[in-house]
């Protein structure tokens, strides 16, 4: 017999999943991550025996519960599912999965909904990072019509407002994990940086591209892939993170000057393929080292130093996206007042996924 758990599946921003009731899940580590992957179906590239879609933004895990931590509702643990391997990595965050999180508290009743909007407040348990989000609620229910759309998503939906309230040192504890804006590797200068999701920033140009290749273009080019992973590899002893050979931290961004009238580009890397949109806590460090001295971002953006920055457009494959910062990281002890954003989220399915027999 297979066992069953009850699960709904949820899109988040660009990015979609299984959500679970932690209490839903073995407590062992180990165990759960064996569910996860079998539920998932990796590792295999379609992951045809699982849910997973066969890509990292499709083969990701949001497992939450009623938080007892003072002033906080609901504690959120992200998981990323390697499709073709068998790792369930907790390291990163995922704040596109993160948009559905207030939907989902609420639909679950962890948190009783209030008339109009909801107030959700999220600790984020891979990276300590407290978020507000603000769900519409009218007449006490989740709504998820609306007129919002967001690059990367066909059609409209309801805003979910999403506000980081401490994101700075997201993994390492560090806003400059190896303590220079800029550092070199293998001749190429780069800012490693840790607002929401450590990243390593890189001019384009410095790889001999122009930053606004496709997906496609940018994968397919195996050298400068290569190139690019053994300078994260490096990048990664560098910022504390050890061997992160089988880590998907730190990701990648490549940047250049915008073309469409944003404030800087971006192809964000998660971290073996390009994203064919941008990742929202990606796109918190980035516009958040744009506001960095000296940092890659900061020289291409030109970006204020001092708060409130306003609104940060990011162009990334799709469009763009858009975070509006208000930070000081000139002081001794960084400040992030304000990095928010929104996005949709949509109730997919609700119901039991099976785990094979042997696993659980």
């Amino acid at each position: 017999m297979q066992t069953k758990i009850p699960c709904v599946i949820m899109r988040g921003g660009t990015s979609r999943g299984p959500f679970f009731n932690t209490k839903d899940l073995p407590k062992d580590i180990a165990k759960r991550d064996e569910v996860l992957l079998a539920v998932m179906g990796s590792p295999h590239e379609y992951q045809v025996d699982g849910i997973g879609g066969g890509t990292p933004f499709t083969s990701k895990v949001a497992m939450i519960s009623k938080s007892e931590r003072p002033g906080i509702d609901v504690d959120y643990l992200f998981a990323q599912v390697i499709v073709n391997e068998k790792i369930v990595d907790t390291k990163p965050n995922c704040g596109n999965m993160l948009g559905a999180v207030g939907p989902f508290a609420i639909e679950q009743g962890l948190i009783p909904a209030t008339e109009g909007t909801t107030l959700v407040t999220i600790y984020n348990v891979n990276t300590g990072a407290v978020v507000e989000a603000i769900v519409q609620t009218p007449g006490g229910v989740v709504n998820y019509a609306g007129n919002v759309s967001i690059d990367g998503v066909p059609g409209t939906a309801a805003p979910i407002l999403l506000n980081f309230k401490s994101a700075i040192g997201s993994v390492t504890g560090k806003l400059l994990p190896t303590g220079n804006v800029v550092d070199m590797i293998d001749g190429v200068a780069v800012s490693c940086i840790d607002v929401a999701m450590p990243m390593i920033h890189i001019h384009a140009k410095d790889l001999g591209k122009t930053g606004h290749e496709t997906p496609a273009e940018l994968d397919g080019d195996k050298a400068f892939m290569a190139r690019m992973e053994a300078i994260r590899l490096k990048a990664g002893l560098l910022m504390g993170l050890g061997d992160v050979s089988k880590m998907v931290v730190p990701k990648v961004g490549l940047l250049s000057v915008p073309e469409h009238g944003g404030t800087i580009t971006s192809r964000y890397f998660v971290p073996y393929s390009c994203h064919k949109a941008h990742a929202v806590t990606g796109a918190v460090c980035v516009a958040s080292a744009c506001a960095i001295p000296g940092t890659v971002a900061s020289i291409l953006s030109g970006v204020s130093a001092h708060g409130p920055q306003g609104m940060i457009d990011i162009e990334h494959p799709s469009g763009k996206i858009t975070i509006d910062l208000d930070a000081d990281f000139t002081i001794q002890e960084p400040l992030m007042r304000r990095a928010a954003l929104v996005r949709t989220a949509r109730l997919v399915m609700e119901g039991n996924l099976l785990v094979p027999s042997g696993i659980l």
